[in-house]
């Protein structure tokens, strides 16, 4: 049996720096308890993040859409995180109508996490 990779959606962009790096740390918690109870997860947020600070890469969707496409290619099943901020995301928006054509199902997720939820994901 193949091992289901999720794409782990969570808000991230804001004209605050504050803000950008406190949902960093929310995606990390998150997929950090994901990966707890089980699960494979891919986080853009935790992967870029620290990239395009270090970098001083654009921090929008504009640039990071095509790096997140491709990934979302190499996953099974999508998470949003409904976290503050996530049914105003450019982002999530843009990769829910990207899972929808790829046919992949998409999980909508209570903030904070709750355990009922978690397990209800197959590894």
């Amino acid at each position: 049996m193949k091992t289901k990779l999720y794409y782990l959606a969570t808000p991230y962009s804001h004209p605050e720096p504050k803000m950008r790096e406190a949902r960093f740390i929310m995606a990390c918690l998150v997929a950090g308890e994901l990966m707890d109870h089980g699960l494979h997860v891919f986080s853009p947020i935790s992967h870029s993040h620290p990239i395009a600070c270090q970098w001083n890469l654009p921090k929008g969707w504009d640039f990071w859409g095509k790096q997140d496409l491709v990934m979302m290619d190499r996953c099974d099943e999508m998470i949003v995180v409904m976290a503050p901020g996530w049914d105003e995301s450019k982002g999530i928006k843009e990769e829910m109508i990207y899972a929808e054509f790829k046919g992949m199902p998409i999980h909508m997720m209570p903030y904070p996490v709750r355990g009922d939820f978690v397990e209800d994901l197959e590894p």
